[in-house]
């Protein structure tokens, strides 16, 4: 059975940091494309961050220079994102997905993982 579990989420302050964690297993992700999402309360999910085979790395304007995704290949694959200078504009539920096809990945991935929340307090 295949499944993403994502963690590392919590309660921070602003400016702090944090790395998010996602295992995925039951497969092999090697040549997937993994990447980030996340939703705020009242908002549409939105994409943050992507990881392609081969280690190409894309992020939204709203994170780059703050973000970073990296993607490990092992019995099971973990994918993170370190995320720096966290505001309120952060916090929503983060979740990672992964996508056979990486031209698919931002709009219809394969897998998703059930979300951490991040919360960001002043």
């Amino acid at each position: 059975q295949v499944q993403l579990v994502e963690s590392g989420g919590g309660l921070v302050q602003a400016g702090d940091s944090l790395r998010l964690s996602c295992a995925a297993s039951g497969r092999s992700f090697t040549g997937y494309a993994m990447g980030w999402f996340r939703q705020a309360p009242g908002k549409e999910r939105e994409w943050i961050a992507s990881i392609w085979n081969g280690g190409y790395t894309f992020y939204a304007d709203s994170v780059k220079g703050r973000v970073i995704i990296s993607k490990y290949n092992a019995n099971t694959t973990m994918m993170y994102l370190q995320m720096n200078s966290l505001t309120h504009e952060d916090a929503a539920v983060y979740y990672c997905a992964a996508s056979s096809a990486a031209m698919r990945l931002t709009r219809s991935p394969d897998y998703w993982g059930q979300g951490t929340q991040v919360t960001v307090s002043s």
